[in-house]
């Protein structure tokens, strides 16, 4: 059983939606990032960014346990050892990693930056909420034009590079995003929130989850503990 190391964020949903796509069995182990449990060295041992997802496969490629981080990199693997939301041929592969590049890359970060600024930042800096939300309305346009020509981001297949983009568009109010300015990206999304296996992912770990706009919290993710050298 594959232990997944996690909490309910996009990041951590996208590695859950995995593992149920996949039907492999898991066991989704909390790791509060509220309260500071990302920098217990048991699981720096793992993921020495402290960040979540993790996971360790007892049955590794070579038969030994492998330890992952970044989630990206997660579902690189779990594609590899099942076979499955990879595309077979050469041109397929480089187009499913082409938009899983451009999610880790450019659409998870600057999301992020927009969350923080227009939810979670102690002062509202204008600048910094009008940067980050013209860039989200940026980036969803990006992903507009290419779904007008494609059913799913890397062509016919639903791909890791789709369960890797669609949890970070599910917080779209909070991003400033009207959808009715991206109708085929809308499309693309209902479509994938309908799968049972998503439905599932994003539910895992979501009892646990706290607002995180307590002093601790606040510490923990952007504060002096953040920073600190281990």
């Amino acid at each position: 059983m594959i232990e997944v190391y996690s909490w309910a964020t996009p990041n951590g949903h996208k590695i859950h939606i995995m593992m149920e796509e996949c039907n492999l069995a898991y066991r989704a182990i909390p790791v509060n990032i509220g309260t500071g449990e990302q920098f217990a060295p048991e699981f720096l041992r793992i993921s020495p960014n402290n960040k979540i997802p993790a996971i360790i496969d007892p049955n590794g490629p070579d038969g030994k346990p492998i330890s992952l981080f970044e989630s990206g990199a997660i579902l690189l693997y779990l594609a590899g050892k099942t076979g499955k939301f990879m595309p077979s041929s050469t041109r397929g592969k480089y187009e499913t990693l082409e938009w899983l590049m451009f999610q880790m890359a450019s659409l998870g970060p600057m999301l992020g930056q927009a969350h923080h600024f227009r939810i979670y930042a102690p002062e509202k800096i204008e600048y910094a909420i009008n940067r980050y939300t013209n860039e989200a309305k940026r980036l969803y346009g990006v992903l507009d034009k290419r779904l007008a020509q494609s059913k799913y981001l890397a062509g016919d297949e639903y791909t890791i590079a789709d369960i890797a983009v669609f949890p970070w568009l599910r917080s779209w109010k909070n991003q400033g995003i009207d959808w009715a300015d991206y109708p085929h990206l809308k499309g693309w999304f209902d479509e994938i929130a309908a799968r049972p296996a998503v439905q599932r992912g994003v539910e895992v770990l979501t009892d646990l989850r706290a607002p995180l706009n307590t002093d601790r919290a606040r510490e923990a993710l952007w504060g002096a503990e953040q920073y600190k050298r281990r």
